[in-house]
């Protein structure tokens, strides 16, 4: 049994490596990668393996662009911080839906799910897992069949000192990791320190509105006036009625370029 682990994090890679081993699976079993384009390669030249435990933010974006462009056939139990992505994921080969930090039993129960599902489907005759009744089935498919507008931030919270600041995100003009702390830039250049990584806010964000430029800025795109070619593939975002120039890095720049023209 060959499991793939899609997991960006070191120590999370860690702690799957250690559950799975701790359930009686063999290390050399695993593999374990971190990035969607090395997951990619790695699903072109590979057998499909029997299970993938995928992280859903990885290193250079989001693991359903992968799905998207390979054909995974495999179940999968994803392992996330997210809880906004439950019903893309069930779309697709999902069987489980782990919440950072999860314990070893929520781990080893969603393997038990696994090889429960493995042996039914194997069966000349599937069963459905106990508690799955057909009734809640048909309320499940039909639930995924319509759909659900992902719901994203419409504003952003501020704390200074022991008061409370409201940010509207349209006012926005990019998001900036600095130090550690991610900062809300708006319009006028006021920047406003905010709770949380930047991928997590990245991930509760209109992407139709916020593109990530490189690993510590995204922009809104209401705010680009023009976009310049620059060196090593990286391009220059000129802001509007602004001073301030922000610059892709080479590695997102291609991404960058879709979504700006998307």
């Amino acid at each position: 049994m060959h499991i793939l682990i899609l997991e960006d994090e070191e120590l999370a890679a860690r702690q799957v490596v250690a559950f799975a081993s701790r359930v009686g699976l063999n290390e050399a079993d695993l593999t374990v990668l971190r990035s969607v384009e090395k997951a990619l390669v790695w699903l072109q030249s590979n057998p499909m393996p029997d299970l993938i435990l995928s992280d859903i933010e990885l290193l250079d974006g989001n693991v359903f662009a992968l799905y998207e462009r390979f054909q995974v056939t495999c179940p999968i139990i994803f392992t996330t911080a997210y809880d906004q992505f439950l019903l893309p994921a069930f779309r697709g080969n999902g069987i489980a839906y782990l919440l950072k930090p999860f314990t070893y039993e929520q781990f080893e129960e969603a393997l038990a799910k696994y090889q429960l599902l493995r042996r039914n489907f194997a069966a000349p005759t599937p069963v459905l897992p106990a508690g799955l009744s057909p009734a809640l089935v048909q309320e499940l498919s039909a639930a995924l069949r319509q759909g659900s507008q992902p719901q994203y931030r419409q504003r952003l919270s501020v704390r200074v000192r022991n008061s409370l600041y409201v940010v509207q995100t349209k006012d926005v003009a990019y998001l900036q990791a600095d130090e550690g702390v991610v900062f809300a830039v708006d319009g006028a250049g006021a920047r406003h320190p905010l709770t949380g990584t930047l991928t997590e806010l990245e991930a509760q964000l209109d992407p139709a509105r916020f593109g990530r430029l490189n690993r510590s800025e995204l922009v809104n795109v209401a705010f680009v006036e023009r976009v310049e070619p620059y060196f090593n593939n990286r391009l220059v975002v000129k802001l509007r009625a602004s001073a301030v120039t922000l610059m892709t890095s080479a590695a997102q720049t291609p991404e960058f370029r879709r979504w700006l023209e998307g």
